[in-house]
């Protein structure tokens, strides 16, 4: 089951890389604050697959808020002269990093548990 969004996203990156497509420098900030929603988006999905705690709905709309919050934060920030949008680069870096360490987990301990049962012990 979490093996689709996965399937997603490298089927995005290969027709991202495919295409060449320039993205203006005025909104060049607003696109690195739309690839950081998604990829938490993906990730925190993964995160909630792994753990029986995946949800349609909130997947969408958590990834929908915090896209536009980002891009209100970077709107903002421009009219007011101040790089706010960092504070949200910084918040979804963080996020990714989160979930990436949860994901490695799940996988570390899925890995050992299926291991010491085919050899019959006990984790």
């Amino acid at each position: 089951m979490w093996l689709l969004p996965v399937l997603g996203l490298i089927i995005g990156v290969l027709i991202g890389s495919a295409l060449t497509f320039q993205v203006p420098v005025t909104y060049v900030k607003y696109m690195s604050i739309a690839v950081l929603a998604s990829l938490d988006s993906v990730f925190g999905g993964i995160r909630a697959i792994m753990e029986d705690l995946f949800d349609g709905t909130v997947l969408l709309t958590g990834f929908f808020t915090n896209a536009l919050l980002a891009a209100l934060l970077a709107y903002l920030g421009d009219r007011l002269g101040v790089d706010l949008y960092y504070a949200a680069v910084f918040a979804f870096g963080v996020r990714l990093f989160q979930n990436l360490a949860g994901i490695r987990h799940k996988l570390l301990l899925n890995y050992r548990n299926k291991k010491y049962h085919s050899r019959g012990e006990q984790p």
